[in-house]
């Protein structure tokens, strides 16, 4: 089993800052592409932005220049720092990590529980 442990949520003025963690853990072989989605009520979950394990980074249109995802390989932790927070970022961010298990080596796509994060005024 991989287990995903996110923190980082909260309560933000518009146009503040905030930063969003994602722990991997357990029967971990390799973790291969890590990102984060987010989801409100009634819409489908969107993928927000991915980083590969080499470091390669892709975002959603709405989020570029806003989003930054990185990521600790030595950690098996990945990151999403959020500037210049909007009212509509307002969702449920979920951390995703595709991996690749210890024996018998099957691959494995792994979410977390979620971290609200909210903006308001």
């Amino acid at each position: 089993q991989v287990q995903l442990v996110e923190s980082g949520g909260g309560l933000v003025q518009p146009g503040g800052s905030l930063g969003l963690s994602c722990a991997a853990s357990g029967s971990i072989f390799r973790l291969n592409t890590m990102g984060w989605h987010r989801q409100t009520p009634g819409k489908e979950r969107e993928l927000v932005a991915s980083i590969t394990s080499g470091g390669t980074t892709t975002y959603a249109d709405s989020v570029k220049g806003r989003f930054t995802i990185s990521r600790d390989n030595a950690k098996n932790t990945v990151y999403l720092q959020i500037n210049s927070l909007k009212p509509e970022d307002t969702a449920v961010y979920y951390c995703n990590a595709a991996s690749l298990t210890t024996f018998p080596y099957r691959s494995k796509n792994s979410w977390g529980q979620g971290t609200q994060v909210t903006v308001s005024s």
